[in-house]
């Protein structure tokens, strides 16, 4: 049968890398990033780094779907960077998402978030 932890290692992924979306709109909700500094704002932020590829991969299908947009902007260092920004598609979705979030924490929990 299942290990001791393995139901709570699947609940981690699944909250994370497998809804890299959620993470990287929360931080393009601040302002434009490009997708290097995402992921290591991931980290810092949140404790845990995606593959470099993965966001990559996400930024390209938030794209496609109107969630974000892309500039090429000359970064600090000078060199030409390729910058996401959320549209407010994006901020939308990600409303969407984080009171999903709310709503299934408050029915497991039994507690309300204010």
């Amino acid at each position: 049968m299942w290990g001791d932890n393995i139901p709570l290692d699947r609940l981690k992924e699944k909250m994370t890398r497998e809804n890299l979306w959620i993470y990287i709109l929360s931080l393009l909700r601040e302002g434009p990033k490009y997708p290097y500094e995402l992921d290591s704002l991931i980290e810092k932020r949140f404790g845990w780094r995606p593959a470099k590829v993965t966001s990559y991969i996400v930024l390209r299908s938030l794209r496609s779907k109107g969630l974000v947009k892309m500039t090429k902007r000359r970064g600090e260092s000078g060199r030409m960077r390729d910058y996401f920004e959320i549209t407010d598609a994006g901020k939308e979705m990600l409303e969407k998402g984080l009171e999903f979030i709310k709503q299934t924490y408050e029915k497991l929990s039994g507690k309300s978030i204010c």
